[in-house]
């Protein structure tokens, strides 16, 4: 037998470079390594900024219903205590689990203004020193504080005292 020794083309080597080019096996997979990393970012965003908003209008209420409960609670007494309770747990006896995870009753301020001691012209419930932990901490997980996404949420609700209970 024969071997056939075919003269050395310049084509020849590019040819497998263009059926190279042309093909376009694998370019689903390449376009999904492109997308992913960005849907996932932007889902979980929206999942975080959603927890955020879930977790300011739980303090937000909370404060709201403390502010209720003390506009017609007698001043002074246990009052304090039941309406700091109630902003904390939902309930006066301070049972069960907070509303929020990581809420206390140290973080919930009451203060009175304008009238007397015995009957003031407004109520205020102020949650202080609340600081949201997000599920995806940018800064934690980058080691950069800055990017933190851990932030101080101090909702306050402010109401008018009833002179007379109303009938």
């Amino acid at each position: 037998m024969r071997n056939i020794i075919r003269p050395f083309s310049i084509v020849s080597p590019f040819s497998f470079v263009r059926r190279f080019a042309r093909s376009e096996r694998g370019t689903q997979l390449v376009e999904l390594a492109i997308v992913l990393p960005v849907l996932l970012v932007l889902f979980g965003a929206t999942a975080e900024f959603g927890r955020f908003f879930y977790t300011y209008q739980t303090l937000s209420k909370a404060t709201r219903v403390g502010a209720r409960y003390l506009t017609t609670a007698p001043t002074g007494g246990s009052a304090d205590g039941k309406a700091q309770n109630l902003v904390v747990y939902g309930n006066t006896a301070g049972t069960g689990d907070p509303v929020v995870s990581g809420l206390s009753s140290a973080n919930v301020h009451i203060e009175r203004q304008g009238g007397s001691g015995s009957m003031p012209e407004r109520v205020t419930v102020v949650i202080e020193g609340y600081t949201y932990h997000p599920l995806f901490d940018l800064g934690a997980l980058t080691g950069r504080r800055s990017l933190s996404l851990q932030v101080d949420v101090s909702p306050s609700t402010t109401m008018r005292v009833f002179s007379t209970l109303p009938s």
